[in-house]
């Protein structure tokens, strides 16, 4: 039997940049604030570190030739401490900040070379933003607000009524209609910032660490919001955030930088399970293994005397759901994929990563 590697296993699939299927490709994308800005991509200056860059130049890189691609309905979450660009990185993809450099290409189209009239067209009808600080008009109640940007698009009143009453129940907020900005809680808030930003049913979501300034509770309120949302609409979703135990329940894939650089970017269990440097390494340190790790990063080749009649389990099972049925057999229990056997796991394998760095603490 041929066993692949974890690593190779999880990034089979991987968007790459230029990946013809993404909704959004993003190729070696630049922002530099500073004199002379645009005089630094492809000389030899553009290799100085950012402390280099700015002594000799007094410019400074807020994002370094980042690429990467994002596919439909995926949750794409690029996280990384202050002052790592991350926030910049997001603003440029709706040009609310002009690039330096590099491609923003929504199917197929950079956005960077559209004029005003189509970039506002963009933004009201294929993007929706979310931010920290709400930006709900306060003269205006609920529903209101979540018709806005209807009313922008020119939508007749008695649609877009219709539309926003939608999106207010959907967002878990009916009854609170007609109360204003200053009645709601922040929850409250947010969730017709939300409710805002689906009704013009963008293409794609984006979201600035809108959670940040929450209560601990309603930020947790507020993450599986957007889980049930994502479930039931079904959005393609750039998240923003310092907060890795966010980054970990939210994303389908995680995009970490430093510096204005890229570090790693793979799937949560990738993310955890093979950090790419002592960076990485340092954020994921007191992560519970075995709430992120998935059978396939456990599994090991089965020995020649080991029986194989054991039960079965898929590949992608986060360990700890896996524990009861792998502590309970008797067997060595097999981790199947459309019917080829990968791999087996036992007790012994469950108990490292039970015992392993990051357990016993919360996330």
């Amino acid at each position: 039997m041929t066993m692949t590697s974890p690593i190779q296993q999880t990034m089979t699939g991987t968007p790459t940049p230029g990946d013809d299927r993404a909704v959004l490709n993003v190729r070696g994308l630049w922002k530099i604030f500073g004199p002379r800005s645009e005089k630094i991509v492809g000389t030899p200056l553009e290799r100085l570190s950012r402390t280099e860059l700015r002594e000799r130049t007094g410019c400074v890189a807020g994002v370094r030739d980042v690429s990467f691609s994002v596919r439909p309905n995926e949750v794409f979450v690029v996280m990384g401490l202050s002052g790592s660009g991350k926030s910049t990185l997001v603003r440029c993809l709706t040009r609310l900040i002009e690039p330096t450099a590099g491609q923003v290409l929504l199917d197929g189209e950079d956005i960077r070379q559209v004029g005003d009239k189509q970039l506002r067209e963009l933004r009201r009808r294929r993007f929706g933003m979310v931010f920290q600080h709400f930006g709900l008009l306060p003269h205006r109640c609920v529903l209101d607000n979540v018709a806005y940007g209807l009313e922008i698009r020119g939508m007749k009143k008695d649609e877009r009524y219709r539309r926003a009453r939608e999106m207010v129940e959907l967002v878990g907020l009916s009854g609170c209609e007609g109360s204003y900005p200053d009645q709601l809680s922040g929850g409250m808030q947010q969730r017709v910032g939300l409710a805002r930003a689906l009704a013009v049913d963008p293409e794609v979501l984006f979201f600035d660490e809108p959670f940040s300034a929450l209560d601990p509770l309603i930020r947790r309120d507020m993450q599986n919001e957007v889980i049930r949302l994502h479930h039931e609409v079904g959005k393609t979703m750039i998240f923003i955030t310092h907060d890795l135990s966010e980054a970990l329940k939210l994303g389908d894939r995680i995009l970490i930088m430093r510096d204005g650089e890229l570090v790693q970017m793979g799937a949560p269990d990738e993310v955890v399970g093979a950090p790419a440097d002592d960076y990485v390494r340092d954020f994921v340190q007191d992560v519970p293994r075995s709430h992120v790790l998935t059978t396939r990063w456990i599994m090991r080749p089965p020995r020649p005397d080991e029986p194989l009649d054991g039960p079965e389990l898929g590949p992608d099972m986060v360990v700890r759901d896996a524990v009861q049925t792998v502590l309970r057999a008797t067997r060595p229990v097999k981790i199947v994929s459309g019917g080829e056997l990968l791999g087996v796991v036992t007790s012994e394998e469950i108990l490292a990563v039970i015992a392993g760095p990051g357990e016993g603490h919360e996330r």
